[in-house]
């Protein structure tokens, strides 16, 4: 049994394994093959730097960059983990032949690209193999769902003439799809992989470079010592920290297990049960993924798609992320009351909040200095690649933190290194991509979904949530997002929701794959922290995480509703915009009751039903439905505030 100030060796090992599964289970190797890793991750890094100064042309960057991918994950990531920590030969000849097919491509010059209608025999040999390398590299990475995936949308664009109904198309031969997927920038090497290219590995060197300057750290450090002395302070900062140190990461399932390590005492000493407390941590790793200046990666890729700047991704993510962490942050004060908390955060006898951030001020500077140089007129790249001077330059302004050569080899080692598994994946799912695009696959998809729906706008919108919800439960965030943003964002822009709105209703519900089983990693390694049991926990983790399944509905089912991603279509007035983010805003708090059966006091079980039909009707963006669920919310908060207020009466 571990004490109540620490969380054991075991359980921390077995958090850190819920990493791995997330980024695949890496073979980690001494001596010369160890530097020989290191040396080629170093080298890639450094290449992607170099191109995001310079110029580097498209047709080289991409295959490049896939190249690097492809060689490091045969190095790194076994065939099966039992082989972890063993190199075989199969793993240096299936790296070698990754180089080889980008070599091929390379050396072939504009004549390559040209004779992509008409490949000849060597460019079907390498096609081919191409393909099964990236198949391969996403199985090592994510496991057998993805690839399995892709195969499915393979056949579907070979077996198009057979197909029944509204799913017939043509078909196309080996020679067509093998130009689309390896001749050209529109299947493998297309969106999805420029975005990897570019803004993924870029963010993924700045968050590495935080974390070897010591800033995660920092940031973990300031939320425990300024949130002390508080009631809710347990779970105040758990929220805050998870912010701080989640936004520049952008990934929930390590945010998750740094705090929860730490936190874990702390939520139990508040009277947190073990289930409870990984559901709170687990809420805290999801908004890593929907919080700027980071992002999950599915955000580099709605900018691509939307042909937009990243900046205003980040615009349109502000007030959900706020609405996100006002739910959080109503949560845990309802806990603190529920579970009659009387526990506080303590600061392990260290500096105060004051004393940290007089010290390590610079800190904060590298987390907004990326979102500086955008608002200055930097593009997204030039803006991540000088966030990165930035932090590297102003960690010598303290001799803990300076990045010398150690640090610094160790930052661009593992830049590279995280960002191998989403490149596979951006990779296995430009297959994808390159067949809905040959086929008119999103077109057919939108339409049938339509016509199930009737019409209707409301219905459409549950379809597409459940479609991008059961495709997120087998695949990993990246994928669900580029899987449905092809297919499904298509049957929402044809009854006339903005382009922006039915990417942003998409990505959210990609987003919830990260507590959704049975690849809810962050929850699961809550679990292994506080020792949870897993699926109780996952439960608990949907109660705090509620308005992330249903705020999304709000830019869609109205226009006006897209005024909470701060670009309020035609007819919308900005007085319309604050209105619905005050109603917003009080049916998150409605639900945040409902869910925690608690307001001013215990709720009785009609107050918490009103609590959670005013909470709906509020995401509803209507005079009457805000009219109703207004005074749903009233009525019982006046109820509650008379019983809490009437004398105890001694009999």
């Amino acid at each position: 049994m571990a004490s109540d100030d620490v969380v054991s060796d075991q359980q921390r090992k077995a958090a850190e394994q819920f990493i791995e599964e997330e980024e695949g289970a890496t073979s980690h190797f001494g001596g010369g093959l160890a530097l020989l890793v290191t040396v080629l991750l170093v080298v890639m890094s450094l290449f992607h730097l170099y191109a995001a100064a310079s110029i580097v042309p498209t047709q080289v960057l991409r295959p490049v960059h896939v190249g690097f991918v492809l060689l490091l994950i045969f190095l790194t990531f076994p065939a099966a983990r039992r082989l972890r920590d063993r190199l075989m030969w199969y793993d240096v000849l299936l790296g070698l032949l990754g180089v080889a097919t980008i070599a091929y491509l390379l050396l072939g010059g504009d004549e390559f690209w040209d004779r992509s209608t008409w490949p000849d025999d060597w460019d079907l040999f390498f096609g081919v193999v191409f393909v099964a390398l990236v198949l391969e590299a996403c199985r090592r990475t994510t496991g057998w769902i993805m690839p399995i995936v892709v195969m499915l949308f393979g056949a579907y664009a070979f077996l198009g003439p057979y197909l029944p109904g509204q799913w017939t198309h043509r078909g196309y031969d080996l020679g067509s799809m093998v130009g689309v997927m390896y001749m050209s920038l529109e299947g493998i090497f297309g969106t999805a992989i420029d975005v990897s290219a570019t803004l993924i590995i870029m963010f993924t060197i700045f968050g590495a470079f935080l974390q070897h300057s010591g800033a995660g750290k920092f940031f973990l450090d300031f939320s425990f010592a300024l949130l002390g002395g508080k009631r809710s302070g347990a779970g105040r900062t758990v929220v805050l920290s998870s912010f701080l140190l989640g936004g520049p990461s952008g990934s929930g399932v390590a945010t998750t297990v740094t705090i929860g390590t730490v936190a874990w005492p702390m939520l139990r000493r508040a009277n947190y049960d073990a289930n409870a407390a990984g559901g709170l941590l687990a809420a805290g790793g999801l908004g890593a993924i929907i919080s700027p200046p980071v992002l999950g990666a599915a955000a580099f890729l709605i900018a691509e798609f939307l042909k937009i700047s990243y900046l205003d991704v980040l615009l349109m993510v502000v007030i959900p992320t706020c609405l996100y962490y006002l739910s959080l942050f109503l949560m845990v004060e309802l806990d603190a009351r529920k579970l009659g908390s009387t526990a506080t955060v303590e600061v392990r006898s260290g500096p105060t909040a004051l004393q940290l951030a007089t010290r390590f001020w610079f800190h904060f500077l590298s987390l907004v200095a990326i979102v500086g140089f955008m608002v200055y007129g930097f593009s997204p790249l030039m803006s991540v690649f000088w966030a990165t001077v930035v932090a590297f330059g102003v960690s010598f302004l303290n001799r803990e933190t300076a990045m010398w050569p150690p640090k610094l080899i160790a930052a661009l080692s593992d830049g590279s290194r995280q960002s191998l598994s989403v490149a596979a994946t951006c990779a296995a799912a430009g297959v994808i991509v390159g067949v809905v695009g040959k086929t008119g696959l999103g077109l057919k998809f939108s339409s049938i979904v339509i016509d199930y729906a009737g019409g209707s706008l409301l219905l459409t919108a549950i379809y597409t949530a459940l479609v991008v919800w059961v495709i997120g439960l087998a695949v990993p965030v990246t994928a669900s997002y580029i899987i449905c943003a092809v297919i499904a964002a298509p049957a929402l822009t044809k009854l006339g929701v903005p382009d922006y709105a039915a990417h942003l209703f998409i990505f959210y519900y990609a987003v919830l794959s990260e507590v959704s089983p049975p690849t809810a990693l962050s929850p699961f390694a809550a679990a292994a922290i506080t020792g949870g049991d897993p699926y109780k926990t996952t439960l608990q983790s949907w109660k705090y995480t509620l308005p992330a399944f249903l705020l999304p509905f709000v830019f869609v089912i109205d226009p006006a509703g897209a005024g909470l991603l701060l670009k309020p279509p035609p007819g919308v007035s900005w007085w319309d915009v604050a209105w619905i983010a005050v109603t917003a805003s009080a049916g998150i708090a409605a639900l945040a009751c409902g869910a925690q059966n608690w307001a001013l006091v215990r709720c009785r079980w009609w107050e918490r039903l009103a609590f959670v039909a005013a909470g709906l009707l509020l995401v509803y963006p209507h005079a009457w439905a805000d009219a109703l669920g207004l005074g749903l919310i009233a009525l019982p908060l006046l109820l509650q505030w008379l019983r809490r207020s009437r004398p105890v009466v001694l009999t």
